[in-house]
């Protein structure tokens, strides 16, 4: 069905399949942004458990280390920080991108309601369908 498309319809199919890819792997990364942010938080937690002057260990790649509680604290309470900072931007651009999309959509129809085809190719799934 592309091939008779018009060379403007076919540039903007391909322009929402690339939102589309672009889609996933924000919501890939966000997914794995949270999924760290709730292991710090719940590493925190843990933490506010523990006495101040317990022996601890955090890993150093392959090796796990003796650390200070307070400098425990202050990495993971840094960590959760960047991760929700991090969280947060990937929010925006995933709704820019939902904006995008949308828009998109919008100007393919108006392009293919004057062909008569039916609807857009793909139909539902949009950035923001399912998926992981």
């Amino acid at each position: 069905m592309q091939g008779n498309l018009p060379p403007e319809a076919q540039e903007k199919i391909e322009e929402l399949q690339e939102l589309q890819e672009q889609a996933q792997n924000l919501s890939e990364q966000k997914e794995s942004t949270e999924t760290a942010l709730t292991d710090a938080e719940t590493a925190l937690d843990a933490l506010e458990e523990i006495d101040e002057g317990a022996q601890m260990y955090r890993e150093a790649g392959e090796l796990l280390v003796e650390a200070e509680y307070d400098e425990a604290k202050s990495d993971l309470e840094g960590k959760r920080d960047r991760l929700d900072r991090r969280a947060e931007q990937l929010d925006s651009k995933e709704s820019k991108v939902q904006q995008q999309f949308e828009s998109l959509q919008e100007e393919l129809q108006q392009l293919l309601q004057g062909g008569g085809a039916g609807g857009m190719p793909g139909g539902p799934g949009g950035p923001g369908a399912g998926g992981a």
